[in-house]
C-alpha cells in the first residue's frame, strides 16, 4: 500500500465547535427561504430583540418583578372613598351616586388586593373566597361612563385599557380574542408583570353581546363571548403570547433558544373588569316586572298615580335585578359575576353648562390648544357656554354633543384666522348664534376684537379665581387694559399673567376680604402692578 507523504497526513484534533446562530441569522433564513419559495414579496415577521444574548433575561420578566409583592402603585394605594369621589368631582359633573358607588368599589377591591398580599405572606394561602366586585355601567352615550373610570386608573396608576366587545369573540372564533385585552394591560404597563395583574379593563357597548332569545334557543354568538369573558372575570392566567400569532410562537422558540426566563403568564384574580352599556330596552323589561309587583296592591295605603310617580322619580335602570338582565339576554353565570351595578342619568342643560365652565377636564382646554397653535388666544363668555349647552343638549347624545356645537362653529375660526393679524377673540352667544358674521366682523377689526377678548377673559378669570380661593375679584377698565399689555411684554396669555399677580396672595386676599366683611374685591392699576403693597393700602383705606 502507498504510504502517504508525510506533509498529506491529517492528524486526528477536536474541530472547534461553531457558535449558534443568532435570532437575525434565523430570521433572515427563514425569510429567504419562504422568498425563494414564495417569490419576493413575502415577508416574515421579525422574532423581537436580535441583540439579546442568550441566557439573558428578557424585558418580560423585569428584574423587579417579585409576585410576593404588590407594585408600588398598589403597596401606596391608601384612599377613602370620599377621596376618590372628591377626586372624580373635578373631572366629571353630576352622576354624584354613580361616583359614590364607584368610589367604594375601588377602595373595597384595592384594599381587598393589599390585604391578600398580606395575608398570602402571613399564611402563604391564597384568598379563594373574596368575589370580586367587577361593575356594570348603564346609561346612554355621553353621559361619562368611560371618561368615569379612566381619572379612576389615573388615580390609582394602573393600567387601563378600554375595548368595544363587539370585536370579540370566543376563543378560536371569527373575531379578536378576548384574552388579548389582557396582553394590552400588559404593554401598556412597560411590561411591568405586577402591574399588568391589577390593571382596569372596560368593555364598552356590553349590551350588544345580550344573546336574545329565539325559537331555537339563544343566539351562540353573543352567548360565546360571555363565556369566553367568564374565566378571565374571576381568576385565570392568561398566556403573555397569543397561540394563534406566529409571530409570537416564533418569539417564544427564539426565546427558548436562548434560555431565556420569563415570566410567560398573568393571572386576573387582581384584574378589575367595567362594563358599560345604553342596555336600550332594558327599562321596558324592569317597567314590566314593577308594574306586575305593584298590581293589586293599590289599596294598601297607596295609589297607582302614587307608584307611578315613585316609578318616574327614579332611575328606572338603578332598579334592574338580576333576572332583568338574564331576561335581556345575558347568561346567569355571566351577570353574577358583575355584583356592582351603577346606573347613570341623562345630562341635562345645566350639568352641561358647569361641564364646559368647571370641569378640569373640559373641552374647552383642547380649544384653547388649537388656537394657542397659531399664537391666537381665545375666551368664552358664560352667555356662549350656556347656549352651547343648550345646543349640545338638543344633540342627545349627552357630553359628546359639546363637541358637536363647538366644532360647527368654530371650524371657520380655526381654518382662517391663523392666516389672518387676528391674534385675540371671544366667543359670545352671538358667535354661536351667527358664526359667520361674527368671523367676518372680527377679521375685519381685530383691535376690536382684542379689547372684547380682554374683558371676556378677564372675566372668566374672575370666575375661576372665585371658585377656587372664594374671593371675588373685579377688574376695572384701567386694569384689565393694564393686564392685557403687560401679558403681551412678558409673552403670557392674558389668564397666565393675571394668576402669576394675583395667584400667590390668595391667602392674604381671603384674609381681607373677611375683614372688610365682603366677598368682592375691587382691583386697580396699582393693586396688580403691586398686588401686596396696593391691598394693605386698600385695607387701611376701609
Amino acid at each position: 500500500m502507498r504510504q502517504a507523504p508525510a506533509d498529506d497526513i491529517r492528524m486526528p484534533m477536536n474541530e472547534p465547535k461553531k457558535p449558534a446562530k443568532t435570532v437575525e441569522e434565523i430570521r433572515e433564513e427563514i425569510q429567504g427561504f419562504f422568498k425563494e419559495k414564495f417569490g419576493a414579496d413575502i415577508f416574515t415577521i421579525p422574532l423581537g430583540n436580535a441583540a439579546s444574548p442568550a441566557g439573558a433575561q428578557t424585558s418580560e420578566s423585569p428584574p423587579d418583578d417579585d409576585e410576593g409583592k404588590p407594585p408600588e402603585e398598589i403597596s401606596r394605594f391608601s384612599l377613602r372613598p370620599t377621596d376618590v369621589k372628591a377626586h372624580l368631582d373635578r373631572y366629571v359633573i353630576g352622576q354624584d351616586e354613580a361616583k359614590r358607588t364607584l368610589a367604594v368599589a375601588v377602595c373595597d377591591h384595592y384594599n381587598h388586593v393589599q390585604g391578600a398580599y398580606a395575608r398570602k405572606a402571613k399564611t402563604g394561602e391564597d384568598d379563594i373566597d373574596y368575589v370580586k366586585q367587577n361593575v356594570i355601567l348603564l346609561g346612554p352615550t355621553g353621559v361619562g361612563k368611560t371618561y368615569l373610570i379612566r381619572i379612576l386608573a389615573q388615580l390609582i396608576g394602573v393600567p387601563f385599557v378600554k375595548a368595544d366587545i363587539t370585536k370579540f369573540s370566543e376563543t378560536g372564533y371569527v373575531g379578536g380574542d378576548v384574552e388579548d385585552l389582557v396582553r394590552e394591560l400588559y404593554r401598556l404597563s412597560g411590561k411591568r408583570h405586577r402591574l399588568a395583574s391589577h390593571g382596569i379593563i372596560f368593555l364598552d357597548e356590553i349590551d350588544k353581546i345580550a344573546s336574545a332569545p329565539t325559537p331555537t334557543g339563544r343566539d351562540p354568538s353573543g352567548r360565546g363571548v360571555q363565556v369566553a369573558l367568564l374565566k378571565l372575570m374571576e381568576d385565570t392566567e392568561v398566556s403573555l403570547r397569543n397561540p394563534f400569532d406566529l409571530g409570537s410562537q416564533f418569539q417564544d422558540l427564539m426565546q427558548m433558544r436562548q434560555g431565556a426566563v420569563a415570566k410567560r403568564t398573568i393571572n386576573t384574580r387582581h384584574v378589575l373588569f367595567v362594563v358599560s352599556g345604553a342596555f336600550s330596552g332594558l327599562h321596558e323589561i324592569v317597567e314590566k316586572r314593577l308594574s306586575e309587583r305593584n298590581v293589586g296592591f293599590a289599596s294598601a295605603g297607596r295609589t297607582g298615580e302614587e307608584e307611578e310617580d315613585e316609578t318616574k322619580s327614579k332611575s328606572v335602570l338603578a332598579r334592574a335585578s338580576t333576572r332583568d338582565f338574564i331576561d335581556y339576554g345575558f347568561e346567569p353565570e355571566f351577570i353574577g359575576r358583575l355584583p356592582v351595578r351603577v346606573a347613570l342619568d341623562d345630562l341635562d342643560v345645566d350639568e352641561l353648562f358647569d361641564i364646559l365652565r368647571t370641569s378640569e377636564g373640559s373641552i374647552l382646554q383642547q380649544y384653547y390648544e388649537n388656537f394657542r397653535g397659531y399664537s391666537i388666544e381665545v375666551a368664552f363668555a358664560d352667555g356662549a357656554l350656556r347656549l352651547i349647552a343648550q345646543k349640545a343638549h338638543k344633540e342627545k347624545t349627552g357630553a359628546r354633543g359639546l363637541m358637536t356645537v363647538l366644532e360647527s362653529c368654530l371650524r371657520d375660526f380655526k381654518f382662517y384666522l391663523p392666516s389672518t393679524a387676528v391674534r385675540a377673540f371671544a366667543v359670545t352667544a352671538r358667535l354661536i348664534e351667527h358664526p359667520a358674521l361674527r368671523l367676518e366682523e372680527i377679521i375685519r377689526d381685530p383691535d376690536a376684537a382684542c379689547r372684547e377678548f380682554a374683558e371676556v377673559a378677564v372675566r372668566e378669570f374672575e370666575g375661576d379665581f372665585a371658585r377656587s380661593c372664594g374671593v371675588r375679584l373685579l377688574l376695572d377698565d384701567a386694569a384689565i387694559e393694564m393686564a392685557l399689555n403687560l401679558s403681551r411684554e412678558v409673552g403670557l396669555t392674558l389668564k397666565d399673567l393675571l394668576w402669576s399677580k394675583l395667584g400667590g396672595h390668595r391667602d392674604f386676599l381671603k384674609k381681607i376680604t373677611e375683614t372688610a366683611g365682603t366677598d368682592e374685591l375691587a382691583v386697580t392699576p396699582h393693586i396688580l402692578n403691586q398686588p401686596a403693597e396696593g391691598l394693605e393700602r386698600w385695607l387701611h383705606s376701609r
